[in-house]
């Protein structure tokens, strides 16, 4: 029944304005019930998003893979509460505390190499709701509206469909935090599916998404 329920929900959006987003959720929770994983270790931090500011390290998740806000352990003192049921599971994240210069700041410390996308590039981009979306196949131009090329980086890598790209010439790691030295927006706010309403988030982590 729980199979089923997950399968007819998997589905490709048809809508122009639409998120594959979904779909990550049912991939996700089928590992999590196949191998019978006790936690699932993410990278989310605090600082991205207000419903992801609601997370605790060690994130409870029911027995349908769901987060409920209002259901989780105290975490006092550094003591995380990690008792669970059988078919239920954590999410933790280890770096919950940590900002976005935090991030570039350990890269550059450690010297890591990055995905070029993160990085300064040319690339044909389409503006939709104060978004550049990248050329993609599963992106259907609206009337009016055409591709164009674009110098951009991505701060955020997810989904085509709903990951905008931002504006930029930081093609090195010192770049990038010089422009978050003086950015005031979050990475999450180039994602079109956190925008749809004020819970968008909340309400896909209470269905499964990481």
């Amino acid at each position: 029944m729980e199979d089923s329920i997950r399968i007819g929900r998997a589905k490709e959006t048809t809508d122009p304005n639409g998120s594959r987003n979904a779909l990550q959720s049912i991939t996700l929770l089928d590992a999590i019930a196949e191998f019978k994983f006790d936690a699932a270790i993410g990278g989310a931090r605090r600082d991205e998003e207000k419903a992801r500011a609601k997370e605790r390290f060690f994130s409870f998740r029911d027995e349908f893979g769901q987060w409920d806000p209002k259901n989780q352990r105290p975490e006092l003192w550094t003591l995380y509460n990690s008792r669970k049921h059988p078919g239920e599971h954590f999410r933790v994240f280890p770096i919950s505390n940590w900002t976005e210069m935090d991030v570039w700041t350990y890269l550059r410390q450690e010297n890591i190499a990055m995905p070029s996308l993160y990085f300064t590039h040319e690339r044909e981009c389409v503006e939709r709701d104060g978004m550049l979306l990248a050329k993609s196949p599963f992106i259907e131009l609206l009337s009016g509206e055409q591709y164009r090329p674009s110098r951009v980086r991505f701060r955020t890598i997810g989904d085509m469909t709903c990951t905008g790209a931002e504006p930029s010439e930081a093609a090195t790691i010192e770049q990038i935090i010089q422009d978050l030295a003086v950015s005031r927006q979050s990475e999450r706010g180039a994602r079109a599916d956190d925008k749809k309403s004020a819970a968008a988030m909340e309400d896909r982590k209470r269905e499964g998404y990481f």
